[in-house]
C-alpha cells in the first residue's frame, strides 16, 4: 500500500511531520517539475521520491522514481559536511560576541563613571570659587558637591558587582571549539531530534536538488543546488528491483566478535578503518552499529564491575603474560595460541582462560629463554597509548 504525501496544490516549504528529508526539494530534470514523496513498506516510512505530476495531470510517462532513504543519507552527509566547519566558525563568533557584550555593559558604566568624576570636580570647583561669607551660596554648593560624590561611589559599586558577577572566562581553544561542532552530528542522530527542525535546516542551506537516472550506469544523478550559487553533483547507485540493502553476514560476524572487548564507538571506528560500510554504503558511526545490534539481537559491551574482563585485546592479554605484544601475536598467527582476529586492521581477541592453558606457559618460557625477544615490558609499567590491536 501507498500513500502520497504531498498534495499537488500545496507549496512545499513548509516542513512536514514525515521522515522524507528533501520533500518538496527535488525537481526532475526531464520535465521540470517537482518530485513528490510516497512512503512505501508495512509501515508505510519508507521514502520513495517520483516524478508522476504529468502522468496525473496530462496522461504523460511517469519520468523517473527512485527510493529515499540511500538518497537521503547521502545528501545529509553532505550538508554535515558543508555546516559543520560554518558550526566551528559560528562557534568562534558566538565567544566573540558573548566577550563583546560583557565589554560594552562595562564600557558602558566606565563612561558613567568619567561623567560622574567630571561632574564631581566641577562641583568641587564651585564650592571652592564661592565666597566663604556667602554661607546660603556655600551651603547649597557643598550639598552638590556631596550628591556628584555619591553619584561616584554608586557607579564604582556597580563596576565591582558587575566584574564580579560577570568573571572573565579562558578564551575557548580551537580544539574545543572543534569539539563543539562535532557534536552537531551527535544531535542530528538523535531520535529525539525532531525531522521538522533538520528539515528547516536543509531548507536553510539548500535551495533545490535536481534529480535524473543514468539508465546506462544504473545511478542516480543528484545536481545539490546550495544556497548562494555554489553547485554539487552526486551519483549514487540506483538499488535495482528485489535488491537488499542488508549488511554483510562477515561484518555482522565482525560486530558479534568486537562486542566482546569494545563499546559501539570503538567498534564503529575499526569498521571504518577497515573501509567497510553499511548497506546503504554509508559509513559506520555508533548509532548505526547500535541499530545493527539492536535488529541482530547482539549483546552490547559492558565492562565487569571486579575489572576481571573474560575477553581481552592484544595489549592486556600480553601484559598478563608479561610478554610483549608481537611475541603474542606472531604466537597467535602461528596457531600456537587461539585468538580471534575478526578484521584484518582490527584487535586480536583472546579468551582470558586461553591464557592460563599450558601453551600460553609454553610461549612465555620460550620468550624468556630467548633473549633475542624480550619477554615484555615491567608489569608496573604503563602505556602511553591504550592498545587495540
Amino acid at each position: 500500500m501507498v500513500s502520497d504525501n504531498v498534495p499537488a496544490s500545496r507549496h512545499h516549504g513548509a516542513p512536514k511531520h514525515g521522515d522524507a528529508l528533501l520533500a518538496g526539494l527535488f525537481r526532475c530534470k526531464r520535465c521540470g517539475r517537482k518530485l513528490t514523496v510516497r512512503y512505501t513498506g508495512n509501515n508505510h516510512n519508507i521514502p520513495r521520491y517520483s516524478c508522476w505530476r504529468g502522468l496525473l495531470d496530462n496522461g504523460e510517462p511517469r519520468c523517473i522514481a527512485f527510493g529515499g532513504l540511500r538518497v537521503d543519507d547521502a545528501i545529509e552527509e553532505a550538508l554535515l559536511g558543508v555546516v559543520e566547519p560554518g558550526a566551528i566558525a559560528a562557534a568562534a563568533e558566538a565567544e566573540g560576541n558573548m566577550s563583546s557584550q560583557r565589554d560594552q555593559v562595562r564600557d558602558a558604566l566606565q563612561r558613567d563613571l568619567q561623567a560622574a568624576r567630571y561632574a564631581a570636580d566641577r562641583a568641587f570647583r564651585q564650592y571652592d570659587a564661592a565666597d566663604p561669607e556667602n554661607r546660603l551660596v556655600a551651603s547649597e554648593l557643598e550639598a552638590r558637591w556631596n550628591k556628584t560624590l555619591a553619584r561616584v561611589s554608586e557607579i564604582e559599586n556597580k563596576i565591582a558587582g558587575h566584574d564580579a558577577a560577570t568573571p572573565q572566562p579562558s578564551p575557548m581553544s580551537t580544539s574545543e571549539m572543534a569539539a563543539l561542532a562535532g557534536n552537531l552530528r551527535a544531535v542530528w542522530a538523535a531520535p529525539s531530534t525532531d525531522a521538522r527542525l533538520k528539515k528547516r535546516i536543509v531548507r536553510t542551506v539548500i535551495h533545490e536538488v535536481i534529480a535524473d537516472l543514468d539508465d546506462v550506469t544504473s545511478e542516480i544523478v543528484l545536481a545539490i543546488h546550495w544556497v548562494g550559487g555554489v553547485h554539487t553533483q552526486l551519483r549514487l547507485p540506483k538499488r535495482h528491483r528485489g535488491q537488499r540493502n542488508a549488511t554483510p553476514d562477515d561484518i555482522i560476524e565482525a560486530v558479534q566478535q568486537l562486542v566482546l572487548i569494545a563499546n559501539d564507538d570503538v567498534i564503529a571506528g575499526v569498521l571504518n578503518r577497515n573501509g567497510l560500510t553499511t548497506g546503504n554504503g554509508n559509513r559506520w558511526t555508533r548509532e548505526r552499529v547500535t541499530a545493527l545490534r539492536s535488529y541482530r539481537k547482539i549483546p552490547v559491551f559492558r565492562p565487569q564491575t571486579d575489572g576481571i574482563e573474560p575477553w581481552l585485546n592484544l595489549g592486556n592479554a600480553a601484559r598478563l603474560l608479561s610478554v610483549a605484544p608481537k611475541t603474542l601475536r606472531l604466537a597467535a598467527e602461528a596457531g600456537e595460541i587461539e585468538g580471534v582476529h575478526p578484521l584484518p586492521n582490527g584487535p586480536w581477541i583472546f579468551n582470558r582462560s586461553k591464557l592460563a592453558t599450558p601453551q600460553a606457559r609454553q610461549i612465555v618460557h620460550r620468550a624468556r629463554q630467548n633473549p633475542k625477544y624480550p619477554a615484555g615490558s615491567h608489569a608496573d609499567q604503563e602505556y602511553l597509548f591504550p592498545s587495540m590491536t
